[in-house]
């Protein structure tokens, strides 16, 4: 009976080391890549004083939100894509929606290079031939340690980022970090951040593009909210300069104020994704374009809890951000099903005063 006790000690000891190294492991690898200067490849220019830009944002959901996944994050049971094989089949059909488009500029977000969840692939390459000649740069925002949970299907290491493209040649860029929270939501959370690539127009102000993902996983909103307040101290600062400042990517907000009203009430409650709070965008410059077809209503996003079903909560997070000295010709949805992304595609015309 002793020495069985003692066997049973020894295990527990050893689980305890292991859990105890574990937890050791994942805090002392957690580190913020902070402020950097981003590398630009460079395509075949295009005029930067054309009449309209067409821009389009689209989180493409590290290729695996097919419209039957749900992720475990958000209430389901998946942690990787479903297979290589459907992986690569999915990023064949979003670079193919992207490049239908035809735009001049691309904000897109949660491209995975090396992740153990989309099998190592490097998901770059799809998109830069599926959008050929374009300048492009690519922000990390996502350098996880190995995540043991979910057991059954452990979430593993987690690289990631956001890639801009852009027809007008971009001759700087940068990635400016954004908060998090400080608790142990930042080790499940993205490094937050925000690209911000420049364009030189031939009046000599700058067009400058900000491609950013702001946070889901929050205690209460706050962070998300901050930076989304940083964001447009930013973008004012540089329209105070004579700069045309356009911003596209997923604000994890409810950007219509209660999109039930366009898309009708989900099965259950969900409180991850609030109205932008009242006064975020006193004394600015700077306007919110929310897509929406009144006529036809298409949400941008849907709670990837389970398969893609009615009923489930369906709401638009995706959108952009103007300064005044832009005019927004129009803006949409572009229906996909959800086919390959537990995001739509959102995009938007827009001319340059002056």
């Amino acid at each position: 009976m002793k020495k069985a006790l003692k066997i049973v000690g020894i295990i527990l000891i050893v689980i305890a080391v292991i859990a105890v190294s574990y937890v050791a492991y994942v805090l002392i690898a957690y580190h913020r890549i902070g402020d950097t200067p981003l590398e630009v490849t460079v395509g075949k220019a295009a005029e930067a004083n054309v009449a309209d830009y067409t821009v389009v944002s689209y989180n493409i959901g590290f290729g695996a939100y097919e419209s039957d996944y749900g992720f475990f994050m958000d209430g389901g049971d998946k942690s990787w894509a479903w297979s290589e094989e459907r992986l690569d089949k999915n990023l064949k059909n979003i670079a193919k929606t992207l490049s239908e488009q035809d735009a001049d500029i691309y904000f897109i977000q949660e491209v995975d290079i090396d992740s153990t969840r989309t099998y190592g692939v490097d998901e770059r390459p799809y998109l830069t031939e599926a959008l050929p000649d374009m300048y492009n740069v690519f922000a990390q925002n996502f350098d996880s340690p190995f995540l043991f949970y979910p057991f059954h299907q452990p979430h593993g290491i987690a690289r990631s980022g956001i890639m801009t493209f852009s027809k007008p040649g971009i001759y700087l860029a940068g990635r400016v970090e954004l908060p998090v929270e400080s608790g142990l939501t930042k080790l499940v959370d993205l490094d937050r951040c925000y690209s911000k690539c420049r364009v030189m127009l031939r009046n000599e102000k700058n067009m400058v593009l900000y491609n950013f993902h702001l946070s889901a996983y929050t205690s209460d909103g706050a962070i998300a909210t901050k930076q989304l307040e940083l964001l447009l101290a930013d973008m004012q600062s540089e329209y105070e300069k004579g700069n045309y400042c356009v911003a596209g990517g997923d604000f994890n907000k409810d950007i219509l104020g209660d999109s039930s009203q366009y898309f009708g009430k989900a099965d259950k409650e969900y409180t991850w994704a609030q109205p932008v709070p009242e006064g975020v965008f006193d004394g600015k410059n700077i306007t919110l374009v929310a897509p929406l077809d009144k006529n036809d209503p298409v949400p941008s996003c849907r709670n990837a809890d389970s398969a893609y079903h009615p009923g489930q909560l369906v709401l638009t997070i995706d959108g952009f951000l103007v300064s005044e000295n832009v005019d927004v010709v129009s803006s949409e949805v572009i229906d996909t099903g959800f086919a390959y992304s537990d995001h739509n595609p959102v995009k938007m015309t827009l001319s340059l005063k002056g």
